[in-house]
Order: C-alpha cells, then structure tokens, then sequence
C-alpha cells in the first residue's frame, strides 16, 4: 500500500477496525445550488442513509415519500416502498445520462444514482481508496488557510461508479482530509472542490461531519460564490 495512503487510512481509525464492519448508518442534511439547477429542489429535513462497506450499495429513506426509499448499485437504481415494493427502477443507470450537461434536468432516478454513489463514497473515504483495482500516486503539495496538504491521486476501475475515474484528495499533516477534487462526470464534467471539516467519531472510525462542494476553476481554486452541495452528517453507526 501507498505510504501515504497507509497514514491517511490508520489516522482515520484504522483497516482493521474498518473491517469488522459491514454497514453504516448516518442522517444527512443536503444543500447547495445543483438541485435547483437540475430542476429537483431539496428540503432541509434530514434522512437517513446506509451504505454497505465493502460492496457498492446505498439508499435513503425517506425518498420521495415517507413511505419510500432508494436502492443503489452501479448497475441499477431503483424507488422502492418501505416494503420492497418497486415504484421506479433503471437498469445500466449511468447511460442515463449520456449528452448531459450542467443544467439538464434529473429526474428522480437520475438524482438517486447520483445521491447513491456519491454518499457511498463519502461514507467510505478513504478506505476505499484501498480497494480492489483503485490506483493511487501522490501529486503536488497545496497550501490553504496556513497549513500545507499533501496530495494523493486516486484512478478508479470501471466497475466503481463515483464522480470521475480520477480524483484527487488531500490531507493535513494529521492526515485526516481537507478537501476532495473531481469532475461530475453525470453533469456535463464541471469540476469541483469539496473541503471536508468538523471530524466525528463512531465506534473508532472517523469521519467528516461537514462537506462542502464549490465549483473550482481553470486555476484550481474554488468558487466560493458558487456552493454546489452541501451535506451535514450525524447520527453516524457501523454495525
């Protein structure tokens, strides 16, 4: 494993303690401007989210209706009654949004894949980085708010859906995250930088409580005018 990689991996409690889970559980509150913009405005109420640690799978409950959730899975996306019952589904999701671009709209399985993919990711940073078939490599040092964090690129295989093949993460001197670079591939590739802050504890894994996703320009920096998505997160347990 990755020097660095293996640091960033025990400073966020460890892969052993992460493997004796297989699940985690959080409540999310989202935000920022790309709802509105794909037409699929979002509520402050919070949600519950569980994702499955070593398998890409997601959902949240409640979707659409209380008595309604989403099932995620690279290769399907479905609206489901509490009961299991299918309300909607989409085989092959991804080429669902073949031609998009930033102010296409969503419908509402567009935004469960979307929502899926992205918070299994989130919730499984960066241990996922680990995983079968993802390649990291270190990249240059960046300097914000007084500290000096050091890079590590991340090149995703196909089977792993998320926001692009490659992403870039760093991390202070701790070692824990402090922001997270990509392109949303499913929304005409803007590129985005997400600075993650205000760590908690469950069970000994940490994680970040607060994401903040801002448009990033040709010069790297991000937009701060321009907030994309916002997700506070709490109530976080593995089992």
């Amino acid at each position: 494993m990755d020097q660095l990689l293996a640091k960033i991996i025990e400073a966020h409690g460890g892969s052993d303690r992460y493997a004796q889970f297989s699940q985690v559980r959080a409540s999310i509150v989202s935000g920022g401007d790309l709802w509105a913009i794909k037409g699929v405005p979002q509520d402050p109420a919070p949600r519950e989210m569980t994702v499955r640690l070593h398998e890409e799978w997601a959902s949240v409950q409640p979707y659409g209706a209380p008595d309604q959730r989403s099932s995620f899975s690279p290769d399907r996306v479905a609206i489901e009654k509490t009961d299991g019952t299918v309300v909607a589904e989409r085989s092959a999701p991804r080429s669902s949004f073949a031609g998009h671009e930033l102010t296409t709209p969503w419908d509402s399985l567009h935004r469960a894949y979307f929502n899926g993919y992205a918070l299994w990711t989130y919730l499984t940073t960066p241990f996922l980085l680990a995983g079968p078939g993802v390649t990291v490599t270190g990249i240059g040092e960046l300097s914000e708010n007084g500290e000096t964090w050091h890079g590590l690129r991340a090149t995703f295989p196909q089977d792993i859906a998320s926001h692009s093949r490659e992403q870039d993460f760093y991390v202070g001197d701790d070692f824990l995250l402090r922001r997270h670079d990509y392109c949303v591939d499913v929304a005409g590739g803007f590129a985005a930088a997400q600075y993650v802050y205000d760590y908690i504890e469950a069970q000994g894994l940490r994680m970040p409580s607060k994401r903040r996703a801002y448009r990033r320009g040709d010069d790297g920096r991000p937009l701060l005018d321009q907030l994309m998505v916002s997700i506070d997160i709490s109530n976080v347990s593995y089992s």
